[in-house]
């Protein structure tokens, strides 16, 4: 049986999956039930000494919808997009001692942990919130420099405001560090184009590790009645976001090295893996709760320890980075491997009844013969696999270009890069297709 335990920060985690700072960590009790549901730790809502984002927390909106953009009414598909606006912890953070200091104690006692979230009106409220956050006994905390939430909150500067300057998040993190013993995560916002910049300056500053990474601002109308969702623009998640999140962890994994807390795009499962492998230690899930509840995270993790088992993986180790190690620097290097080509299984393809691979090559390598078969034209095609995706049946595989096939005319990139003579777009055109087809052309094929 695959061991789950991980160490993040030099804390040992039971498994890799955290709750996210989210309603879900709002109270003791529902950090109570986390920690009956198998997770190994769980970030508290963010405390704070700012009243407008608890005031916020109070005023608390969320659209649950599909990828339509309607209300999804019923289950969340995998598709679905969370879009919200909330704030900080509604309860003050020197009010939250007794049960930080309980909820930690029962974390303990199944070998969780509970971690703090810190965010703060000023540079000595991040300090005195991460100082209180270590005085009641918490192993780790979590700066709140993610919530794209106080940018909306007139006169607050906080959360993303901060995640956005470099030298901001650096001396606010730096005095936090010298401030507390406990290790530093830094949570990032993708409301920029400096995420790397701040991770950086982040780990500079002494933080033991990042959050990559916290839900956009986003903006959703309703067609119907010309209204935007939930009042206007607000934080906005899902799985459609999974890939973007992804960018960042793959990143900061091979650019930066430090540790870091997988967020953002997490249905089940098999996207835990995807970050981890993309170089997550650790992940933190919370939108998903939100829409299916509590009881779905025990399925995550026995979902997280199968996969282990039957693929052969003995620790969470032997996976982070997995893929971000074998993934190209720039594209020079993707250049640089062999050319592939398209192979049709005639066995398997199902022309003439489905041609869906002829129309979708617009380079004119696939079209349809007489005799109701898919010819491949292997001087046009350039391995860009798209036929291959799109193919119901499986009968589409890619092969490596040998020399000798290059040799022979199979495609290759010009010696003088740009082409001449490009091809003229027939092969996909849907005329040709029926002309050529049996299924359309009852006459017999010469």
């Amino acid at each position: 049986m695959a061991d789950m335990s991980v160490d993040f920060c030099g804390v040992k985690f039971k498994n890799p999956l955290i709750i996210a700072s989210l309603e879900t960590t709002n109270s003791p009790d529902l950090m109570r039930q986390c920690f009956d549901y198998g997770a190994s730790g769980a970030i508290i809502k963010t405390l704070t000494d700012i009243e407008d984002m608890a005031r916020l927390t109070q005023n608390s909106k969320y659209c649950v919808m599909n990828s339509k953009g309607d209300i999804i009414r019923g289950k969340a598909a995998r598709d679905f997009v969370f879009y919200s606006r909330s704030g900080y912890s509604s309860t003050y953070y020197k009010d939250w001692i007794p049960d930080l200091i309980e909820t930690q104690k029962y974390a303990a006692e199944r070998g969780a942990h509970l971690i703090g979230s810190a965010g703060a009106k000023d540079v000595n409220g991040w300090k005195d919130i991460c100082r209180t956050i270590e005085d009641c006994g918490l192993p780790m905390v979590e700066l709140n420099f993610g919530c794209p939430h106080p940018a909306m909150m007139p006169g607050v500067h906080g959360g993303s405001m901060i995640g956005q300057e470099p030298e901001v998040a650096f001396e606010v993190t730096r005095q936090v560090c010298e401030a507390v013993d406990i290790p530093v995560v830094v949570k990032l916002t993708p409301d920029q184009a400096k995420p790397l910049e701040v991770a950086e300056a982040a780990k500079n500053a002494g933080a033991a590790a990042v959050t990559a990474i916290n839900r956009y601002t986003g903006f959703v109308v309703d067609i119907d009645t010309g209204q935007p969702r939930i009042g206007g623009p607000a934080g906005i998640g899902g799985t459609w976001v999974k890939p973007l999140s992804l960018r960042w962890v793959h990143r900061i994994h091979e650019e930066l090295g430090i540790p870091i807390s997988g967020s953002n795009g997490i249905f089940d499962h098999r996207d835990v893996i995807e970050f981890i492998m993309a170089g997550a230690n650790v992940v933190q899930v919370g939108s998903i709760l939100m829409v299916k509840g509590l009881k779905w995270l025990p399925k995550m993790i026995d979902g997280v320890e199968a996969f282990m088992d039957e693929h052969g993986y003995e620790t969470v180790e032997d996976m982070i980075g997995l893929a971000s190690k074998k993934s190209v620097k720039d594209y020079s290097e993707q250049f640089s491997k062999n050319r592939i080509h398209a192979v049709v299984n005639d066995e398997k393809c199902k022309n003439p009844t489905c041609n869906i691979c002829i129309q979708v090559c617009f380079y004119e390598a696939l079209s349809q013969t007489q005799n109701g078969t898919v010819e491949v034209h292997e001087n046009n095609c350039i391995g860009c696999e798209l036929c291959l995706d799109v193919c119901p049946f499986d009968a589409i595989t890619m092969n490596e270009t040998s020399p000798q096939q290059l040799d022979a005319g199979f495609f290759n990139i010009p010696e003088d890069v740009f082409e001449k003579d490009k091809f003229q777009t027939a092969r996909n055109n849907m005329e040709t297709i029926r002309e050529n087809s049996p299924k359309f052309n009852k006459e017999p094929a010469e």
